[in-house]
């Protein structure tokens, strides 16, 4: 004896929406696919080209024989100078900026014009980033082309990212978070800084993650107000520059031995863009383990 239709029973309806949500699984799936293929194979391919040169030599010798030889060390501390010191001026800089943007101003045309700059300022191609580093910072500001002249411009140019993952971050800390420190008589600030901070940290570590990735890699506006050719410095030297001198930087020395020196070993170029992408991977791993640390902190 056949039983009839149940009450909730599955339908064609149902089935064709199951299709449908199976096919959608597969090709978003295969979409991820499509980005984390290349990327795999690129890294895979330059693991295998600069093999014959990665070494711990590699990392702490300097340049030998017109940079046909030896390692990296000049350029790798370089590349570390700026990236801190424009991280200790763009990161403070930003996040306030964020906070008094997203928590304090009011709706009126003088901070519309500022939202609007920041947006520009994003879209700002790194070359003209380097040209106003050059005249404000090099020439305007007589700091010469040294390590504190790169690492403000590279602050400039990473000001926009921070600003506004740190906005993102703090917009998403529910209101009624802020509205019950109110009613028990915090000020705003005290508000901020014991509330909504902390339970936006994750958010903020995004943009500065991106910010120390992004002046990592970036060659123009170094070249134009501090990086240089080639210094002598002794091996795994920590204290080789000062903030007055120029530096050697991973991006521009990858340029320099790819273009500029002949004769160069062909794994050289392929061993310090492993490093590079090494370093910018290991600070992101970092962050974003310590980043998810503090989501799992969260209450809500």
């Amino acid at each position: 004896m056949e039983s009839g239709p149940t009450l909730f029973g599955e339908t064609a309806l149902t089935r064709r929406k199951q299709r449908t949500e199976a096919v959608a699984k597969h090709v978003f799936f295969a979409m991820a696919l499509a980005m984390i293929i290349p990327l795999a194979l690129i890294i895979g391919y330059l693991v295998v080209k600069a093999w014959p040169a990665l070494s711990i030599d590699f990392l702490l010798d300097p340049p030998l024989r017109g940079m046909k030889a030896g390692g990296i060390w000049p350029a790798l501390l370089g590349t570390i100078y700026l990236v801190i010191v424009s991280l200790a001026v763009a990161a403070p800089i930003g996040v306030l900026a964020a906070v008094y943007l997203n928590e304090y101003a009011k709706d009126n045309w003088f901070n519309r014009v500022i939202n609007l700059a920041v947006i520009n300022l994003a879209g700002v191609p790194s070359i003209v980033h380097a040209l106003f580093g050059l005249g404000a910072f090099v020439l305007a500001a007589k700091f010469g082309k040294s390590i504190i002249a790169a690492s403000l411009t590279l602050a400039v140019m990473t000001l926009p990212v921070i600003i506004a993952s740190t906005r993102e971050a703090l917009a998403a800390v529910p209101r009624p978070f802020r509205e019950a420190c109110w009613n028990v008589g915090a000020t705003r600030w005290q508000t901020i800084q014991s509330v909504v901070l902390p339970n936006s940290i994750s958010g903020i570590l995004t943009g500065i993650i991106l910010q120390v990735s992004r002046a990592a890699g970036e060659t123009a506006p170094i070249m134009f107000t501090g990086a240089l050719f080639f210094k002598a410095v002794e091996r795994g030297d920590l204290f080789a520059y000062s903030l007055t001198d120029q530096c050697m930087a991973l991006s521009m020395h990858l340029y320099v031995i790819s273009t500029q020196v002949p004769g160069v070993p062909e794994a050289l170029p392929y061993a310090t863009a492993v490093v590079l992408l090494g370093a910018v991977l290991l600070v992101n791993i970092t962050a974003i383990s310590l980043r998810i640390h503090m989501r799992a902190r969260k209450k809500w």
